[in-house]
């Protein structure tokens, strides 16, 4: 559905978006990371056909974004992280006047516009003014705008930016919703946790470069160079770190002053049972024992430099 190939978009020595090579499939919905500046929106607008790239190819659908542009906008649905609305009009307004602008036959124009509506759930809101809107709502509405032409590609550009943690949760519904509908998405997001818990897969760029792209699964794997465990007793915290650090399969041992003992394992190592029951057999009762979970700010953290263009 996206393909690029060595993307790239220069603005005078600034290089924006350095060679960018990425295949998405029907139905993925793609978390794209990165600070700012780091390249997102320039990518973006380049598959939108917004911008032109200075080198390399992109195909939506099959298409090249050099020779089919304009049927390239009739199969993306673009939502910038800033847009404009037209604060005179009740909402049903607002989506009709762009149902027009996509050529949608009157005939079925009302009907199309009520169906977006409820799919962002937001047919309460039908008569309002767009004015009245809180950010949340407006954001909702965005979106029910880029659906509306029943877009197969769907490029959203930090839809979630300023929202409330109510807000958020809602935005994060809608996208579940379109990737069961077979939309293929590419969102940007600045609040990872919540990317993780939506996309199939995450691209991590900075300062112009695509650093990661795989699965979540994948991508949390490649961010632990090994196992940490968090291991608490029920008593004699020191003495059961000292046990601990005679088993095989244990590089290092930390005592933290709330008495978590952070065990870190040989690289490669899988199974760490032996510790768990070294501990029950010499008699340390065991409270807590589990993996230290690699969630996708501390795979970014870990990936990244930090870098700003």
């Amino acid at each position: 559905m996206i393909e690029t190939r060595d993307l790239t978009k220069q603005f005078g020595d600034l290089i924006a978006v350095n060679s960018i090579t990425l295949k998405l499939e029907e139905g993925d919905v793609f978390g794209f990371i990165g600070p700012n500046g780091s390249g997102k929106t320039t990518t973006m607008r380049m598959l939108a056909t917004l911008l032109n790239p200075d080198h390399g190819e992109a195909y939506i659908c099959g298409e090249s974004i050099y020779t089919q542009q304009e049927k390239i906008r009739r199969l993306v649905g673009f939502m910038p992280d800033f847009f404009g609305v037209y604060d005179d009009m009740t909402v049903i307004e607002y989506l009709e006047f762009f149902a027009a602008s996509y050529r949608i036959r009157s005939s079925a124009r009302r009907k199309i516009c009520e169906e977006k509506l409820e799919l962002v759930d937001m047919t309460f809101k039908r008569d309002a003014m767009v004015s009245e809107l809180s950010r949340g709502q407006t954001q909702r509405i965005g979106l029910a705008r880029t659906l509306l032409h029943d877009p197969q590609v769907l490029l959203l550009d930090e839809p979630a930016s300023g929202l409330d943690p109510r807000a958020r949760i809602e935005i994060r519904r809608l996208l579940r919703r379109l990737g069961e509908m077979k939309k293929t998405v590419i969102v940007s997001s600045h609040i990872l946790p919540e990317l993780a818990d939506v996309c199939t897969r995450v691209g991590m760029i900075e300062k112009g470069n695509l650093l990661v792209d795989g699965n979540v699964a994948e991508v949390m794997k490649k961010a632990r160079e090994r196992i940490i465990l968090n291991v608490r007793v029920r008593e004699r915290t020191e003495a059961a770190a000292k046990c601990v650090e005679q088993c095989d399969c244990v590089e290092t041992v930390n005592v933290r002053d709330d008495e978590l003992i952070e065990v870190a394992l040989k690289k490669d190592t899988d199974d760490y049972s032996d510790i768990a029951s070294t501990l029950v057999t010499q008699g340390f009762p065991l409270t807590l024992f589990r993996e230290e979970e690699v969630n996708l700010e501390t795979a970014f953290l870990k990936l990244t430099q930090g870098l700003v263009q």
